[in-house]
């Protein structure tokens, strides 16, 4: 991003604040018909919810359970197509907020070392400089957030009654009473809430994001059980087929799954508290994830469904007609331009998102509108070590509803990472506690999991394993494509094969020019600066050690 962007786009950012914040003033009764909006914004939750279970009585949707996520689904629209921009929480939440694909965002690209450029509007702030009185808890944009990320934690933050929900399977586990343990996690979630609805002073709306983290690795195994009654082997032949379907990951999901069901109690307390404070009828409420399960071949920091699918429910009393299930492509940016024409805001043109405001308004069910046949999706670096140098894994993908194309810019690189203290891929495997503990060990885009943990040591020379492991941390060819009609789970690469010749050619055609059109600096520059400082180490080794 050189200076004369950075430039116009400071440019754009104080022309459009200051242009919201005079017609605030000028229309004083603008606030009286805008909605409050509730965002609850889940770390790590993908498409598993009981709202999409009976379509799916064969998987995982058809155990979990979600009642609260369901009551804004019924009340309003349920998505069956909503995908991340980008399947790495900080590249993710950087185009959620810009409403922009997350390589428009500078170094809001990039997950440790991020800095957010001021530059790039946000919909918290346009909606602030509006009239919306915002706030949050939990995490908003990435940890560690610096003083100009889009929400200042200093100002909008309401953890005074603390942030042990996000830690909610160990303190349960924990504790000599687990209910009253459970029950106190769940006040914490409202008393927050209730603080910040406590500082409106006038009829202004506003904006309240919930965060909670708990759904992120770690949690304590067998809490699904436990806690939530999941039997694990209630999972049995309902896995997808991108995982193994034996004990310790049946075990492993099934505890993911129990902590989902705990985001969906903190959901229902929020809800309540609307009603009970009388603001329920005038609140747009949005809920979903910033991407998939974590820890698990396919999931998180992957271009497959399992890791950019996700839930997906908004309600608005009398505004949007409920009980719909819509099947249009929606991408996360997309509910930036969506908060601001609700708000009343105008949307700046830098934003490549559309609003979903026709969408929700209409009173039909499938699919919507037309042009909303496809989401496109990518990824740069994760974990900085991953890699020797902090280099990326650079992919692009388009998604629609019959294809998945991939295309990974740097094919020689390790897809998961490698661990340069344990010479791996090549030499010998890290300990299983390190493996189950500790992210960076070895194949450091995958998070620590007793299911990663069984794959590289159990299961690591066994024939009938050897596709869960190869299709995640070996090496990967420059093109994929999964037919979706045929493999569903996105197992069998068909990209060679001649009978999708045409179709491979057409998609890799269409990803590159959108590619191009967003100035997407993987296909526009060279050398690309995701690949130099700041966004990757120090430069100047042999190719060699660059993978």
């Amino acid at each position: 991003m050189n200076a004369s962007s950075n430039a116009s786009r400071s440019s754009l950012r104080f022309l459009v604040t200051c242009g919201l914040a005079i017609f605030a003033l000028v229309h004083p009764s603008l606030a009286e018909d805008r909605p409050n909006i509730l965002f609850v914004f889940a770390d790590d939750w993908g498409r598993y919810a009981s709202a999409y279970g009976t379509a799916e009585p064969d998987g995982l949707n058809a155990v979990v359970k979600t009642p609260n996520f369901d009551r804004v689904a019924t009340s309003g629209v349920l998505f069956n197509r909503a995908f991340v921009n980008s399947p790495s929480c900080t590249p993710c939440r950087s185009s959620l907020m810009s409403g922009q694909y997350f390589w428009r965002t500078g170094r809001g690209a990039i997950l440790e070392g991020a800095i957010w450029d001021s530059s790039i509007p946000s919909f918290p702030l346009l909606l602030q400089a509006s009239g919306y009185r915002i706030g949050h808890s939990g995490k908003v944009w990435s940890p560690g957030q610096p003083a100009n990320a889009p929400i200042g934690a200093t100002k909008t933050a309401f953890n005074k009654r603390g942030n042990q929900f996000n830690t909610f399977s160990q303190k349960v586990s924990a504790a000599e009473d687990p209910q009253g343990k459970q029950q106190a996690l769940l006040d914490e979630v409202r008393g927050n809430f209730q603080d910040f609805l406590k500082t409106r002073t006038d009829e202004k709306p506003f904006l309240y994001w919930w965060g909670p983290t708990n759904t992120h690795r770690t949690w304590i195994q067998g809490s699904g059980k436990k806690i939530w009654g999941i039997d694990p082997e209630s999972l049995v032949g309902k896995l997808p087929k991108w995982l193994p379907d034996v004990p310790v990951v049946r075990e492993d999901v099934a505890d993911y799954l129990g902590e989902v069901q705990a985001v969906d109690a903190g959901l229902g307390v929020l809800l309540d508290e609307l009603k009970s404070s009388g603001q329920f009828d005038n609140t747009l409420i949005v809920v979903s994830g910033d991407h998939g399960m974590p820890g698990v071949p396919h999931g998180k920091c992957n271009l497959y469904d399992g890791g950019t699918a996700v839930s997906l429910a908004v309600s608005w009393p009398g505004k949007i007609p409920a009980g719909r299930v819509v099947d249009d492509f929606v991408s996360l940016p997309d509910l930036a331009p969506t908060l601001l024409d609700a708000g009343s805001v105008a949307v700046p043109d830098v934003m490549t998102a559309r609003s979903l405001m026709p969408v929700l308004k209409t009173s039909g069910d499938g699919q919507i509108d037309a042009t909303r046949d496809h989401v496109v999706i990518g990824r740069e670096r994760h974990v900085a070590a991953a890699r020797i140098n902090d280099l990326p894994y650079p992919q692009r993908a388009i998604r629609t509803a019959d294809f998945l194309y991939i295309r990974n810019f740097k094919p020689d690189r390790w897809p998961m990472g490698i661990a340069p203290e344990f010479g791996l891929p090549d030499g010998p495997m890290p300990p299983r506690n390190a493996l189950d503990s500790n992210t960076r060990a070895a194949f450091g885009d995958m998070d620590a999991s007793p299911t990663k943990s069984w794959l590289l040591i159990d299961a690591l020379n066994d024939p009938q394993y050897r596709r869960f492991i190869d299709g995640d941390f070996a090496l990967r060819p420059e093109e994929e494509l999964y037919d979706l009609k045929n493999d569903p789970d996105q197992i069998r690469n068909v990209a060679d094969e001649a009978q999708f010749a045409a179709e491979r050619s057409n998609l890799s055609e269409r990803l590159l020019t959108i590619l191009r059109d967003s100035h997407d600096p993987r296909v526009t520059d060279d050398p690309c600066p995701f690949d130099n400082p700041p966004y990757a180490g120090p430069v100047g080794k042999s190719s060699a050690s660059l993978r």
